[in-house]
C-alpha cells in the first residue's frame, strides 16, 4: 500500500504546531508579569553617584537581589588595659542597680566603671530591676557574671555582695549624668564618697546622644571599656538569641539567609508623637505603614524577612505584612519550649534584651523609634563591623537611594563608638 504524501506533510505540520505551542506556554508561565508595588521595580537599580564610601566601610552587596550592604570588618578596640594603672587598695563600695532595660545597661555599667576606677573603690556586681515594683532579678539571670570580673580585672575591683557590715541604707545616693566627666566626679561624686565612705550610683539621662565629643579626657578609656568589653549574655539566654536567628536566616532563603530587624513597638507609638516637628519636618518614630513603604521605596522586595521588636501581634502591624508577608514577631519565631520562661511570664526584661541582641546581630537594622535603644544598639553595630543602619524617612516618589538613608553615626563616623574602636 503506497503512503499518501499530503498525510505525511500534515503530520509533519501539526507535529511542528504543538512544539510551537508547548513552547509557548513555557516561556508565558516563566515570564508572566505580577503586579508590583511602588518601587519594586528599583530593587537592584541605584545611582552610584549616591553611594556612600568611608574608607571602604559601606558598600552595596552583590550577593543577592536588593539593596543590601555588605558588612565591613571588624574594628579593634583602641584601648587596652595594660595601658591602665595598677589599681589603689580599695577605699570603699560604689553599688548600683540595672534598669529600664540593656539600652540602659550599657550606659550604667559604663559610668559606675568610670567612677569606681577613678574613686579606687570596688565596684559591687549590679541587680537587675524591671519596670514594675518588686520586679527585681541577679545579674547572672541575664549576663556572664565570669566575663564581666575577668574583663575588669587589673582595672577596677569587683565584689558580688558587698560585705555583711555594710548596710544598705547607709549608703549615700549619688546621681551622676549619662557619659559623667571627670570634673563631675571630683566636684560632685568624690566628695560624698570621701565624707561616707559607700556610695549608691544612679546614671540620669540628660540627652540619649552617643554623638563623640572632640575633647578627649582620662576617663575615655574606661569608659569605652564599660560600654563595649564588659557585657555578654549569659548561656542559656545567648542560646535563645542564637536560635532566633538561626530560624530568622532560615526563613530568609529567598535573599541569602539576610533579613531586617525593625524596632517598632506599637505602645511606644501610642506614647509618642510621630508628627513632623521643627522646620526639616524631622519625626521621632514611623508607624507600620510609613515603616513599609520606606523600605519599599528603598528596593527592598516582597520576599525581605522582617523582625519587629514588638512582642505580640497586633492588628496595626498588618499593613506591613501585606506588603512584606515575611513579618514575625519573637512569639512566631522562639522556640516552643522557651516561651514559658522568655515570653509567658509578665516580665519583659528577657524580651527586652533578646530585641536587643537580634537588632545589634542582624543584616540590616531600621530604628522606627528614636532613643537611646537605637543609640546603642548602632554603637555595638559599629564595634562589630554591621553598618547597615537605616533612618526611616518620609520619601517623595516612588523610589531612593538606599546610602541617602544610612544613619548619620555610620555616615559622618560620630558615634562614641568611633571613638572607642579602630
Amino acid at each position: 500500500m503506497g503512503v499518501d504524501l499530503r498525510q505525511v506533510v500534515a503530520a509533519i505540520l501539526t507535529l511542528t504546531m504543538f512544539v510551537m505551542l508547548g513552547q509557548m506556554i513555557k516561556r508565558d508561565h516563566f515570564d508572566s508579569l505580577q503586579e508590583k508595588l511602588p518601587g519594586e521595580a528599583q530593587d537592584a537599580q541605584f545611582d552610584s553617584a549616591n553611594v556612600i564610601e568611608k574608607d571602604g566601610l559601606v558598600k552595596l552587596s552583590k550577593r543577592s537581589r536588593g539593596p543590601w550592604i555588605e558588612d565591613s570588618q571588624e574594628l579593634k578596640q583602641c584601648w587596652g588595659t595594660e595601658a591602665f594603672d595598677e589599681i589603689d587598695q580599695s577605699r570603699g563600695y560604689v553599688t548600683f542597680s540595672l534598669t529600664n532595660g540593656p539600652e540602659y545597661h550599657v550606659s550604667q555599667i559604663a559610668d559606675a566603671v568610670v567612677v569606681a576606677r577613678y574613686l579606687a573603690a570596688t565596684l559591687v556586681l549590679p541587680d537587675i530591676r524591671g519596670s514594675k515594683p518588686g520586679d527585681e532579678r541577679n545579674f547572672e539571670d541575664i549576663y556572664d557574671v565570669e566575663k564581666f570580673v575577668k574583663s575588669l580585672d587589673g582595672v577596677v575591683k569587683v565584689a558580688k555582695e558587698l560585705p555583711n557590715e555594710i548596710s544598705i541604707r547607709n549608703l549615700a545616693a549619688v546621681k551622676v549624668p549619662n557619659r559623667v566627666s571627670e570634673d563631675h566626679i571630683v566636684e560632685n561624686v568624690e566628695p560624698v564618697f570621701k565624707s561616707k565612705g559607700n556610695i549608691r550610683l544612679a546614671t540620669y539621662f540628660p540627652s540619649v546622644n552617643m554623638r563623640k565629643t572632640a575633647q578627649k579626657g582620662s576617663v575615655d578609656a574606661v569608659a569605652c571599656l564599660g560600654m563595649f568589653g564588659t557585657l555578654e549574655l549569659q548561656p542559656e539566654v545567648n542560646e535563645v538569641v542564637d536560635l532566633m536567628i538561626e530560624r530568622l536566616r532560615a526563613l530568609s532563603h529567598k535573599s541569602d539567609g539576610q533579613f531586617i530587624a525593625v524596632d517598632l513597638r506599637v505602645e511606644m507609638l501610642e506614647n509618642k508623637n510621630c508628627h513632623g516637628s521643627g522646620s526639616t519636618g524631622a519625626k521621632s518614630c514611623y508607624n507600620a505603614h510609613e515603616i513599609a513603604l520606606f523600605l519599599r521605596k528603598v528596593g527592598f522586595d516582597a520576599d525581605t524577612t522582617i523582625y519587629l521588636t514588638q512582642s505580640r501581634w497586633d492588628n496595626s502591624l498588618s499593613v506591613l505584612k501585606d506588603i512584606f508577608p515575611r513579618t514575625y514577631t519573637k512569639e512566631s519565631i522562639m522556640p516552643e519550649e522557651k516561651k514559658g520562661k522568655f515570653l509567658g511570664s509578665e516580665d519583659s526584661e528577657f524580651e527586652k534584651v533578646i530585641d536587643f541582641y537580634i537588632c545589634s546581630q542582624s543584616d540590616v537594622f531600621v530604628p522606627a523609634i528614636s532613643g537611646l535603644f537605637y543609640a546603642n544598639v548602632a554603637g555595638k553595630r559599629i564595634a562589630s563591623g554591621r553598618p547597615q543602619i537605616l533612618v526611616p524617612a518620609d520619601i517623595p516618589g516612588t523610589h531612593a537611594p538606599i546610602t541617602n538613608y544610612l544613619s548619620p553615626y555610620v555616615a559622618k563616623k560620630n558615634h562614641l563608638a568611633y571613638s572607642c574602636f579602630c
